[in-house]
């Protein structure tokens, strides 16, 4: 695989012929909804499989799969357009398989009011599927906001595992730091916290819960510690998985803020450590990439010298922030935008994508014209090439795979990256909920 950045006067023709490939594939495997708006800086992943066949008359994709020895799911998640469509023609050719290095664990995010069609898409793609339906509230209780039979179901169904998210967040993404204290405290509100998520999950037909965490530091790490040990000993006796997700502070850019967290405790008792930047628009940060890649990779550096690294997963995000200039706290409108929607205000506006060589993320600054006025735009979001330094990441420190936040939109460029390198390990082989 190779990543090619868009110049002047390219087109996708052109890049095509450049690396001798089908215009059809470049536009498939990087998701081009506009494919003729492309934008200088743009980051293409041009991909050469391993193994591909001609569709003859009368093939069927079973028959192909059992004659390749690979499952149909592999060659959905080789050729996205079969998920819309399962039909197959003549003539057509089908990536049958890539040089992948390893198999790694996909863990995606969403919302009970994902799209059916986006969540069929993604979940060829995933190993896990962590649904953000129940925050916790006062006493240990548990507010749900819509019913998810349905997502619940339709995963199975592609082999996937299904995980309740539990947070005190409200899903946008509203900290509550004083309600977290509450329950760490209180082994009574705990009780109930965890005798609920049980229930939830047996009602539901969850198979784990995804318990994620804000604010841990050296002084509160035992309280942490202790509730994710009880929780941990009820949920695994009840035959659940349990994964803890530590959302890391990226914006202070201090690694020795975690230097005296001893991350090993949580070892034996949960079955992922997931190290992820949740950042919604209501949090108000100021102008700052996505995600600090390279301060990601010390901190794994330092984290996986106790914890064994097949426990380890790390967050790719998957969406891009506006930020409004100059930026005033608590006042600045920020808006959340696609990858599509980014390279397409890029592509009206007539900007340039950047790279920053730091955090290895793009950015791209923009006028937006208001009546008389000129307001500036900061963009910071996430292409292939930040994709490229998350995965090798994972082959670097040899974890256990990734965790995607969040899978609300169809992201083919994202896909297209980890099929090329990994196979994805799917747990459970059954409908049957």
């Amino acid at each position: 695989m190779e990543i090619y950045i868009v110049q002047l006067n390219d087109t996708i023709q052109s890049i095509a012929e450049k690396y001798g490939i089908t215009v059809e594939k470049l536009i498939e495997d990087n998701g081009l909804a506009q494919p003729n708006h492309l934008v200088i800086g743009q980051a293409l992943v041009i991909t050469f499989p391993k193994q591909t066949y001609i569709v003859q008359q009368g093939d069927t994709l079973k028959e192909i799969a059992d004659s390749f020895d690979v499952t149909i799911m592999q060659l959905i998640r080789n050729n996205p357009h079969l998920s819309d469509n399962k039909t197959i023609n003549p003539g057509e050719k089908l990536v049958i398989s890539y040089s992948t290095s390893k198999s790694i664990s996909t863990n995606g995010f969403c919302y009970p009011f994902i799209k059916q069609d986006t969540l069929i898409k993604s979940l060829p793609y995933l190993t896990y599927l962590s649904i953000f339906n129940y925050t916790t509230t006062k006493e240990g209780n548990i507010f749900t906001y819509q019913d998810e039979t349905n997502i619940i179901k339709t995963a199975k169904e592609f082999s996937v595992v299904p995980l309740l998210m539990a947070s005190t967040l409200t899903p946008l993404g509203e900290q509550n730091i004083e309600l977290a204290y509450n329950i760490l405290l209180n082994e009574t509100y705990q009780n109930n916290l965890i005798n609920l998520i049980i229930q939830i999950m047996k009602n539901k037909g969850y198979q784990g819960t995804n318990i994620i965490i804000y604010h841990l530091n050296e002084n509160n790490q035992h309280l942490f510690f202790n509730f994710i040990l009880k929780i941990s000993q009820c949920l695994h006796e009840e035959g659940f998985l349990l994964f803890l997700s530590i959302n890391y502070n990226i914006t202070t850019n201090n690694k020795n803020h975690y230097a005296n967290i001893d991350f090993s405790k949580f070892n034996d008792i949960v079955d992922n450590l997931v190290f992820t930047q949740f950042v919604w628009t209501s949090n108000y940060i100021p102008p700052a990439p996505v995600n600090n890649i390279s301060y990601l990779r010390e901190l794994i550096k330092d984290v996986s010298l106790k914890t064994p690294s097949n426990k380890i997963m790390i967050s790719i995000p998957t969406i891009g922030y506006d930020w409004t200039l100059p930026y005033i706290p608590n006042s600045s409108n920020i808006y959340t935008l696609s990858l599509d929607t980014v390279l397409e205000i890029a592509y009206q506006t007539n900007s340039v994508i950047y790279f920053d060589e730091n955090s290895l993320t793009p950015y791209l600054y923009y006028n937006q014209f208001y009546s008389e006025n000129i307001i500036q735009h900061l963009i910071w979001f996430i292409d292939a090439r930040s994709y490229m330094s998350l995965t090798q990441i994972i082959i670097d420190y040899n974890l256990s795979g990734n965790a995607i936040w969040n899978v609300m939109s169809f992201n083919p460029q994202l896909y297209t990256v980890i099929t090329s390198q990994f196979s994805i390990t799917k747990l459970i082989t059954s409908t049957d909920s």
